[in-house]
């Protein structure tokens, strides 16, 4: 600005305090009091979005590795190299957001092994969404082996047999429940098991940074707009293309398994919910809803898991007064014996628990809760509740 720009502005400056010194003169000194007795009101107080800590460096160092295994253990089978002779470190940084779990991950070198690879009957349905910001990583799948780099965008389905290793490494990991892509879940599982650094991969890995560094400063009130961005990010950048479908029959089956679980959600008390039903609803044989279903444990298997789910539900309803008994009929289990053992080995607690508690997640509570669980239980705690 000019000298005199400069000298302008401070004359209009100095024009109009005197107007202003003039106008308030005038004002009745009754108004002024008035006047002064109104406030503002109150900014609304921040309230940042939870998040959790857990690091191996506070414990012994002959503990590390095997804490660091058990905050895993729910969502995947961690193996420490061989040879290792340094204190094993590790670091996550957890942000708990609702429908979706976001996390910054420190590690130093180990392998791991989907609990779908270890046969384990019920491995969490989730999608593991990493982004690599430092070190690597390789893949094995019993279709194909690929391998992870700084700035590669990976999908690991969890409830697919899978196994790899990684070097010391930094990344960014969406954790993403099935059911949040409810309809269109075949987009995503046609991008599972790659490696992807195209220019959509690079658009979603530079949104993820994005979250990480907006996250700490983050009012829990803008969540619901990130989960809607988030959601639409995800689906613009993984869309599948020639270049990211192996085969056209995957689609097929993708889109029969979504048809599949639809179907189950709504008919969830049927009596008539059975294998054959579910073959019937998708056309297809026995022997290929058998395979749809296999990383699941079987259809019979997840249509349990997916009635269980709704009868803890409906036992956390203070509105719903019926017996325990007539909810477990409700949804197939005709004894009342055999209902709880069930309930017991889904959620680690009975029935009557949900009833006397008022339980209305199946994990260890809210997102307040997460605050009284053990540093190294939180993980598993809130990745059940986005199964829920």
């Amino acid at each position: 600005m000019s000298l005199r720009g400069l000298s302008s502005s401070g004359n209009a400056a100095v024009k109009a305090d005197s107007a202003g010194a003039l106008f308030s003169a005038k004002v009745d000194p009754e108004a002024r009091r008035v006047a002064n007795r109104v406030t503002m009101p109150p900014v609304p107080k921040a309230r940042p979005v939870s998040a959790f800590e857990f690091t191996t460096l506070d414990l012994p160092a002959e503990e590390r590795f095997m804490a660091w295994r058990a905050s895993y253990a729910p969502m995947i089978d961690l193996v420490q190299p061989d040879g290792l002779d340094v204190a094993f470190a590790g670091d996550q940084l957890l942000w708990d957001l609702g429908s979706l779990a976001f996390s910054r991950v420190r590690t130093d070198a180990l392998g791991f092994a989907s609990l779908a690879r270890r046969e384990r009957r019920d491995p969490i349905d989730h999608w593991v969404i990493s982004l690599l910001l430092k070190g690597s990583s390789r893949t094995i799948t019993p279709l194909r082996t690929f391998d992870g780099h700084p700035g590669s965008l990976q999908i690991h389905p969890l409830g697919k047999v899978f196994e790899g290793r990684i070097t010391d490494s930094e990344m960014l990991q969406l954790l993403v429940p099935r059911d949040f892509f409810r309809g269109m879940t075949h987009l995503l599982e046609a991008a599972e098991f790659a490696a992807r650094d195209d220019a959509m991969a690079r658009l979603l890995a530079g949104y993820m940074v994005q979250i990480a560094r907006c996250l700490p400063s983050l009012d829990v009130r803008d969540v619901p707009r990130l989960i809607t961005a988030t959601r639409a990010m995800i689906l613009a950048c993984t869309a599948p293309s020639a270049d990211h479908l192996a085969e056209a029959d995957d689609t097929i089956a993708n889109v029969l398994l979504d048809r599949a679980r639809r179907f189950v959600q709504a008919n969830m008390v049927s009596g008539d919910l059975d294998v054959a039903s579910v073959q019937r609803e998708l056309g297809i044989s026995r022997s290929r809803l058998y395979r749809l279903f296999e990383p699941y444990g079987g259809v019979v298997h997840y249509i349990q898991r997916r009635r269980l789910l709704d009868a803890h539900a409906a036992l956390a309803d203070p509105g719903d007064t019926r017996r325990i008994l007539d909810i477990a009929e409700e949804r197939g289990f005709t004894d009342s014996a055999e209902f709880s053992r069930a309930f017991r080995r889904e959620f680690g607690y009975s029935p009557r628990d949900v009833r006397a508690t008022g339980k209305r997640n199946p994990s260890n509570g809210s997102a307040s809760d997460l605050e009284r669980v053990a540093p190294i239980d939180r993980l598993g705690v809130l990745l059940r509740r986005l199964q829920a």
